[in-house]
């Protein structure tokens, strides 16, 4: 079989990365730390999740060392959901992969799947916190806003989702997603985070936001009055720069790896438009005939969540998933159809040339292909010649080089561009 030539891109999207963030953390910190009621002495439990957020452990580092400063008692409660297989040393080896642990941070790192009952939402649903969260004086929320891969509202991914899925565990999560499908994802989110910050010493939120080149854009401190109204107009600033592929209309999306460490749902469902699941209708673009995935990260720990969006995977990727560790995140956040199996393929040339062959009166050659190393790394990608003509009339988009052939080892696996 021909393959297409393939071209690289690059795309040009605007920068608003801070230059120094753990001075921005400094800052914004020491502004609302006077408003609050924390005081010398106070133990204070902060929030720290299971995403590759940029900055993430320079962030939580010097976040650490201000509430120290203030003559505080801080300590790292990893909060995310059922990931790590919804165990207490899982969730803290997640955190490891980050470099967060208490030799690096100066604080200790509390992980438990225990959460206490402490309240109920108006619509009745029971609101679960970390036990050890519970106990201490104080709580400061940190977690990056974006938009969700599952739902979409005024209130998605963020402050009060982390005090929801977060903060509830492995219980709460899975009682809060199974009510999402009643009441929808936002609503679930938007109540039991106010009803959190009723019941709850929330000291403040410490949110931030990516732009497309998944560099810190924002860090703000906000207290907890404003949690809500401020979560919801920072949604908006970080949808407006999400990176996107370079085309809305393709043959096949190549995607290198996935994982929990690129996106919730192993690949980001906002950049390929695929939600898939039962309460959430899939986005009219970009419009994707097949996606092939080639290898699973190595943060993610064999849980394969996400291979369902796709259409071939190989055998490569089959071979390291935890099904244990995949089956518990995605029953627990009722996204079963995430859980898939695709058809599995011997190499990476026989899932490209299978999925060359599906996708309609198309010549494999002539096929508009786009590859990537996954959803999160989106300036450089490589398109076929197909979509040359229209990228050079592009102006965010620069041709780097003349067109190139695929080219596969013995074993049929492709030499990718991102990796040599």
């Amino acid at each position: 079989m021909r393959f297409p030539r393939m071209v690289t891109l690059k795309q040009h999207f605007s920068h608003h990365g801070i230059s120094n963030v753990e001075e921005k953390v400094r800052e914004e910190v020491g502004r609302v730390l006077p408003y609050t009621n924390i005081r010398h002495g106070d133990s204070v439990a902060i929030t720290v999740g299971s995403r590759g957020i940029a900055n993430l452990s320079s962030i939580v580092r010097t976040l650490v060392r201000a509430l120290i400063s203030y003559g505080c008692k801080p300590f790292i409660v990893p909060c995310m959901g059922s990931h790590g297989g919804a165990t207490a040393e899982g969730q803290k080896r997640i955190l490891e992969h980050y470099g967060i642990t208490e030799k690096t941070m100066g604080a200790p790192v509390i992980s438990s799947m225990e959460v206490k009952k402490v309240g109920k939402t108006d619509d009745g649903l029971d609101v679960y916190v970390d036990s050890n969260a519970v106990l201490a004086d104080h709580i400061v929320v940190f977690n990056r806003i974006k938009p969700h891969t599952d739902f979409r509202g005024q209130v998605e991914s963020g402050l009060l989702k982390m005090m929801t899925i977060g903060l509830g565990k492995h219980k709460g999560a899975q009682y809060y997603h199974q009510a999402a499908v009643t009441y929808g994802g936002s609503h679930v989110i938007e109540t039991v985070g106010k009803t959190v910050l009723k019941v709850c010493n929330v000291a403040f939120g410490l949110a931030c936001i990516e732009d497309a080149y998944d560099q810190t854009a924002l860090v703000e401190a906000i207290l907890p009055e404003r949690i809500e109204q401020r979560e919801k107009e920072l949604l908006v600033k970080a949808r407006e720069l999400m990176a996107k592929l370079p085309f809305e209309e393709m043959d096949i999306l190549l995607v290198d790896q996935i994982g929990k460490n690129i996106s919730g749902t192993g690949m980001d469902t906002n950049v390929v438009g695929r939600i898939m699941n039962i309460y959430t209708p899939d986005p009219e673009k970009p419009k994707i005939t097949r996606i092939v995935v080639r290898d699973l990260t190595d943060q993610t720990e064999g849980n394969a969540i996400g291979i369902g969006m796709a259409d071939f995977i190989t055998k490569r990727l089959a071979d390291k998933i935890d099904y244990k560790a995949m089956y518990t995140n995605t029953i627990t956040g009722l996204v079963v159809e995430k859980a898939r199996l695709p058809i599995v393929c011997s190499c990476d040339r026989d899932a490209l040339e299978k999925a060359l062959l599906t996708i309609g009166l198309v010549a494999p050659e002539e096929a508009r292909v786009i590859w990537i190393r996954d959803t999160l790394s989106l300036e450089t990608v490589a398109v076929s010649e197909e979509f040359l003509k229209d990228a050079l009339m592009r102006k965010d988009l620069e041709v780097l080089g003349t067109p190139w052939e695929m080219k596969f080892d013995v074993d049929g696996s492709l030499e990718s561009p991102w990796l040599v």
